[in-house]
Formats: structure tokens, sequence, C-alpha cells
């Protein structure tokens, strides 16, 4: 077998959406790799044999530029992750200073937040004077 059809048969057997699914579903990576080792275990070997000093150094550099892919993958997600951090932060501050600025604002989300529980205290308090009220009859 060549070395072109063995490439061809294990990019088959590499399916990317496969793949994604798997780490969807919480597989290691580590178990990914190996399992495809294991299920293409002839072709893995025979690739190795049939390689040259410059495919390997080819590899070496295909190498080099997915670990560069995936650090700029990880950078990209954490601006994004710092983005969206600073968005909350100024929507917080300008929650903060837009309720200091204005404080009819702050008394209705008072009365708001406490109008129910005040309405149950003072329904409370009534029915227990009356009570007391009927119990001292």
């Amino acid at each position: 077998m060549n070395i072109s059809k063995i490439l061809t048969s294990l990019e088959n057997s590499w399916k990317r959406d496969t793949i994604l699914l798997k780490i969807k579903n919480g597989l290691d990576v580590d178990d990914i790799v190996n399992e495809f080792i294991t299920d293409n275990e002839v072709q893995v070997k025979e690739l190795s044999k049939l390689l040259r000093p410059e495919d390997i150094n080819l590899l070496s550099q295909v190498e080099q530029l997915s670990n560069c892919e995936a650090k700029l993958i990880n950078k990209i997600n954490s601006l994004n992750y710092l983005n969206n951090d600073e968005n909350n932060h100024s929507i917080n501050v300008k929650k903060n200073t837009s309720s200091k600025s204005a404080p009819y604002k702050r008394i209705s989300l008072f009365m708001i937040k406490w109008s129910n529980k005040f309405v149950v205290i003072v329904l409370l308090t009534i029915s227990a004077i009356a009570l007391s009220k009927q119990a001292w009859a």
C-alpha cells in the first residue's frame, strides 16, 4: 500500500464531526486519539514505516502549526470572555450611576422590592390587634 492510500484511509476515518461529537459528550482528547490509533493500527504502523526524514520534518511543522492555531483560538476565546466581562462591568457601573443620579428610581425599586412584604406585615398586625380585642372583650 502506498502512502497516499494510507493517508486517504486515515483521513476518512478521522471525521471531524464525529470527533467533535465525542468531545461534546465529554470524552477525553487522549482517549479519542488512542481509540483512533487502536481502530487504525495497521494503517498507522504502515504509515510510520513509510515516512521519510523529510516527511517527519513536515509532520513536525504541521504539529507546530496546529499548536499555533490552538493557542490563537484560546486567545480569541479569552478575549471574548474578557470583553463580555468588561461589558457586564460597564453595564453594572451604568446602573449604579443612574440609580445615584435619580433618587426617585431608588424609591421605586425599594417599593417594588418591599411593598409585598410591607402589606403582609400590616395585614398580620391588623389581624393580631383584632384578635386581641376579641379576646379581651
